[in-house]
C-alpha cells in the first residue's frame, strides 16, 4: 500500500499517486523487454554476475583473494565479435568469481586444515583459426583445488559469425554423416604420438582399458588454419590427460586434415575448408619452461 502525507483529494496527492504508477508501469514494461537470461546488476560479492555493459569491452579479469587467484585473458581477435565478446566474458568471469567463492568456502570451513596453499584458476582463450564464416578459439584453464598438484585442460569452441550462435563439431557435417573415418584417423595419429611420448606403451584401442581412442564426436577441437589464407586446412582434437593415457603422460593435441572429411561436409561449411595443414598428427604446444 502507498501512504501519502497529503489528504487522498489533493492536487499533491493526486499527483505523487500518478508519479508512483506511473514508475510501477515502467519497471514492469522493462522486465519484459529483457531477455530471460540477461545478466543481473554486477554486486560486491564473489559471485557478482556482469552487465552487457561492462562485459563488452574488457579484454582480460583478474582477482586475487586470500583463498584465490584467479585470471582471465581474451584474444584482441575477439574484439570484432562484439557479441561472442559479451557473452564470452560474462560467462568466464562468472564462473572465476564462483571458483573463488567455493575456495574461499573450503579453505575456511570448520576443521579444514591451516596453512594450505590458496587454490588458483587461470583461463587463457587464444584465438585458433578464423575463415569467412567461423572464428574458433581455444580454451586453456589451469585449476588447482588442492592436493598434489594443477590440471591443465583444454577445450574449444567454434563460432557463425553471420549467425551469431556457437556451433559444434556436428553441425559441420552433413545430417547422419558417417565419422567412422574420422575416428580412425584420430585413433591412428594418437597411437603414433604416445608412441613417441613412450616406446614401450601399449597401444589403445576404442574399445581398450583404462584407456581408449576417443571419439571425435565426443572430443573438443579447434578449426585448424593452413597454407590458404582465410581456410581450415583441418581440425585439432584436444585430448587431455587421463583420456588417453596416465596424467605423466599429459594431454594431446592431434591434427587430422580436411582431405580425411572433406566429402562429409555440410554444404553450407563446405567452402569454409582448404589448403594443406602445415603439421598433422601430434602438434601439442611444449611445455613452457
Amino acid at each position: 500500500m502507498i501512504r501519502l502525507s497529503s489528504p487522498p483529494g489533493s492536487t499533491r496527492g493526486r499527483l505523487l499517486l500518478l508519479t508512483a504508477v506511473a514508475a510501477t508501469t515502467l519497471a514492469a514494461c522493462n522486465r519484459d523487454r529483457e531477455p530471460a537470461d540477461a545478466p543481473a546488476a554486477a554486486s560486491a560479492g564473489p559471485d557478482a554476475a556482469v552487465t552487457p555493459a561492462d562485459a563488452a569491452a574488457p579484454m582480460g579479469f583478474e582477482d586475487k583473494t586470500p583463498w584465490a587467484d584467479v585470471k582471465l585473458t581474451l584474444p584482441e581477435a575477439l574484439k570484432a565479435q562484439t557479441d561472442l565478446h559479451a557473452r564470452l566474458y560474462a560467462e568466464e568471469v562468472r564462473k572465476l568469481r564462483q571458483f573463488t567463492e567455493g575456495a574461499q568456502g573450503e579453505l575456511t570451513e570448520a576443521g579444514a586444515e591451516t596453512g594450505r596453499p590458496k587454490y588458483e584458476n587461470t583461463v587463457a582463450i587464444t584465438a585458433a583459426a578464423e575463415t569467412g564464416k567461423l572464428f574458433s578459439l581455444k580454451r586453456t584453464a589451469y585449476d588447482y583445488s588442492g592436493g598434489a598438484h594443477g590440471n591443465t585442460l583444454t577445450s574449444g569452441l567454434l563460432w557463425d559469425k553471420a549467425l551469431k550462435r556457437q556451433i559444434g563439431l556436428a553441425d559441420l557435417f552433413r545430417s547422419g554423416a558417417d565419422l567412422t573415418a574420422v575416428d580412425q584417423a584420430l585413433c591412428s595419429a594418437l597411437n603414433t604420438a604416445k608412441r613417441a611420448r613412450v616406446p614401450d606403451g601399449d597401444s589403445i584401442t576404442f574399445d581398450s582399458k583404462p584407456f581408449a581412442c576417443p571419439r571425435a564426436a565426443a572430443t573438443a577441437f579447434v578449426l585448424t588454419p593452413g597454407d590458404a589464407s582465410g581456410k581450415a586446412a583441418g581440425l585439432t582434437f584436444l585430448i587431455g590427460p587421463y583420456q588417453a593415457g596416465p596424467y605423466a603422460e599429459g594431454g594431446y593435441e592431434i591434427a587430422i586434415p580436411a582431405t580425411v572429411f572433406r566429402s562429409l561436409l555440410a554444404t553450407a561449411y563446405a567452402g569454409e575448408f582448404g589448403g594443406q595443414l602445415t603439421r598433422t598428427g601430434d602438434v601439442t604446444p611444449a611445455p613452457a619452461v
